[in-house]
């Protein structure tokens, strides 16, 4: 199992030189791959942006969208800046897409809410197009850059349930879960979905990424895991958030160790760690427990 780690682009900490220093301290050690996500309103730095100077910066990790809500934004665009930052990296792009779950979001980005399922899949189909180098509309450019991988690069479905699950086994290269605990039994329970649903559309078997919050190497670490996350889940309402982040507990090396080896059992292709403070001690932490890891397998 691969580990990938995220930008701390969420943590309430994230200062002008976290993009640039994680980067470089992500691309030197253990891990898979440097991701960000996408949020509009809270105080978060811009994914997009973001994963752009890390491409920069770094060499040999693939660079990941987990997620980017694709139905608040248009198409052309998306597939532009899909180019770019394939073009950046040096085809080392992957792209997680999803419809999020943030009303605001879409309302502050002048984009409905309503049919963002379907519309996800309508729109994966016309970047696909967009990608392969076919022009927007009859008379025009395609639009550029070309992306560097054959094809384009993988697309994750950020999807959970098994409606969700069916619909992306028609399109999608894999899925990117999301367990905020990294317990075993919902890693499990959410590739075993996907298998299912890519063996009923008869796609063989899909690429399976989840991830889950953590907090390593800083003071009160446990206290500081609770708070973001429940600070990051407050738009689903305090209760559920309060009760969700009672279930993070991912603050010493022994509790994220037992995460790796549960989500590698439950089959995972990839582990995504979400890092809850901007602190580098937390990266040369996280690092030592995963380098420990993959030694062992």
């Amino acid at each position: 199992m691969h580990v990938g780690i995220a930008l701390p682009q969420m943590a309430d900490d994230y200062g002008p030189s976290t993009t640039v220093d994680w980067s470089r301290g992500i691309d030197a050690g253990p891990f898979s791959s440097v991701s960000a996500g996408e949020r509009v309103t809270f105080d978060n730095p811009e994914m997009v942006a973001s994963l752009a100077a890390a491409a920069a910066v770094t060499t040999r990790v693939r660079i990941m969208t987990n997620v980017w809500v694709l139905p608040q934004h248009p198409v052309a665009m998306v597939a532009q800046q899909i180019g770019t930052l394939d073009q950046l990296s040096g085809g080392r792009l992957s792209v997680g897409v999803g419809v999020g779950g943030r009303e605001h979001d879409y309302r502050a980005l002048g984009s409905p809410f309503t049919r963002r399922h379907a519309r996800l899949d309508e729109q994966v189909a016309e970047l696909r197009r967009l990608l392969a180098g076919e022009p927007p509309f009859e008379g025009a450019d395609p639009i550029g850059p070309r992306v560097v991988q054959p094809g384009g690069p993988e697309l994750l479905a950020g999807a959970l349930g098994p409606r969700s699950m069916r619909r992306a086994a028609r399109w999608a290269d894999g899925v990117t879960g999301f367990s905020v605990s990294g317990a075993r039994r919902e890693i499990e329970n959410t590739n075993r979905l996907a298998d299912a649903a890519w063996a009923e559309a008869g796609r063989g078997t899909p690429r399976k990424v989840n991830g889950c919050f953590i907090a390593l190497g800083i003071e009160d670490a446990q206290a500081r895991l609770t708070s973001f996350a429940e600070r990051y889940l407050a738009f689903m309402g305090p209760e559920l958030a309060t009760a969700l982040a009672a279930e993070v507990t991912a603050s010493s090396p022994d509790a994220v160790r037992a995460v790796l080896e549960g989500a590698r059992a439950a089959g995972t292709d990839e582990l995504v760690l979400v890092p809850a403070s901007a602190d580098l001690r937390g990266l040369d932490a996280v690092t030592d427990v995963v380098a420990a890891f993959a030694a062992q397998h």
